[in-house]
């Protein structure tokens, strides 16, 4: 549905609507809430599902487009559900894969932040500082979360507030189609941190580890044992700062099972090194403009994207038992906490 006349036209909605009609009766899709835009008019947010709804089965969720500005984080996720539509139509294997996994996008969460061009939600408020959950630990000044104004970038929303809509949105359909299952993987597509894409994993609101470090160290080394040329730094995001009302944190908290959050961060200071104008242009600050570098991104990160498909649909065979818990569990505080 395009967005009113009166209200700018997002190309990354136009791209999505146009592959949601093209997926016709293999996805199911449903508009989760509209975004009110200042002056009138809305944007949808969409959620898209494909594959076997059965609870029986895994799931993986693909989000992108939290921050308004980091529009490449939504392009990566359109690509890769576009790239499945297509396949649909000639992939027998594909096919079969569905029949054993469900499969979940979410790539516009912020359609008003996009519309605007802010990384902050219509309301001034930042999505990835919204949830209720705060760090005991002191945060950076700003980064981590302020509830100064919502002027100020970083705004975490009032504190008797309920979480923005958006993000009441993201938990609904995370709750029903993620953690319901007994196992579920999700990624959020970014940009803007450093020279190096990175995927990040709970906890960012304290330097704890999960109760799922043992699992994340297994997804991590069958995927480095399957991609012997990766550009990820997969870590906790704590290793590198701490921040009130992180929205991955506050869903891992609610899972009953097990459920592997990630946040792909990609290092948006590759794209300005190669092309400094970019620093004049707040949206070249998180995005590739020149049109080559954007399709390489777009193109980049689909094998981990079909990745975390086949991880899942295939759980059983490498998540670990309880033997194999104590060496990964060993492993990855070696690796990310230091050894100890």
């Amino acid at each position: 549905m395009p967005a009113p006349p009166h209200l700018p036209e997002l190309p990354e909605l136009v791209a999505l609507e146009r592959t949601m009609a093209l997926g016709g009766s293999h996805l199911q899709t449903r508009t989760v809430c509209q975004v009110a835009m200042p002056g009138g008019g809305s944007y949808p947010v969409h959620a898209i599902t494909l594959g076997n709804p059965s609870l029986d089965v895994p799931a993986v969720g693909y989000f992108g487009g939290v921050h308004g500005l980091e529009r490449i984080g939504a392009g990566v996720v359109i690509a890769y559900l576009h790239s499945l539509v297509m396949r649909l139509q000639w992939d027998s294997a594909l096919h079969r894969q569905l029949e054993s996994v469900r499969l979940l996008f979410m790539p516009i969460v912020n359609p008003g932040g996009m519309a605007l061009g802010t990384r902050a939600n219509p309301q001034g408020v930042d999505l990835m500082r919204n949830a209720p959950i705060a760090s005991h630990d002191p945060v950076p000044f700003l980064v981590g979360g302020q509830r100064i104004s919502a002027r100020l970038p970083w705004y975490r929303g009032p504190a008797a507030g309920p979480m923005e809509m958006e993000n009441q949105a993201v938990c609904a359909v995370v709750q029903a189609e993620l953690l319901a299952r007994k196992f579920s993987v999700s990624v959020d597509c970014h940009s803007g941190f450093g020279a190096s894409d990175r995927l990040w994993f709970p906890y960012a609101h304290t330097r704890a580890p999960i109760a799922h470090l043992a699992e994340m160290h297994a997804l991590k080394r069958i995927f480095l044992e399957s991609h012997s040329h990766y550009r990820y730094i997969f870590e906790p995001q704590s290793l590198q700062y701490l921040a009130h009302g992180d929205l991955w944190d506050h869903l891992y908290q609610q899972a009953p099972h097990v459920f592997l959050p990630l946040t792909l961060e990609m290092g948006s200071w590759l794209w300005v090194k190669k092309n400094p104008r970019q620093l004049f242009s707040r949206h070249g600050i998180f995005n590739p403009l020149i049109p080559h570098r954007q399709q390489r991104v777009l193109r980049q990160h689909q094998s981990l994207l079909d990745f975390l498909a086949r991880a899942a649909h295939s759980y059983p065979l490498w998540l670990p038992d309880a033997a194999a818990r104590s060496y990964h569990h060993a492993q990855a505080w070696h690796d990310w906490y230091g050894p100890k």
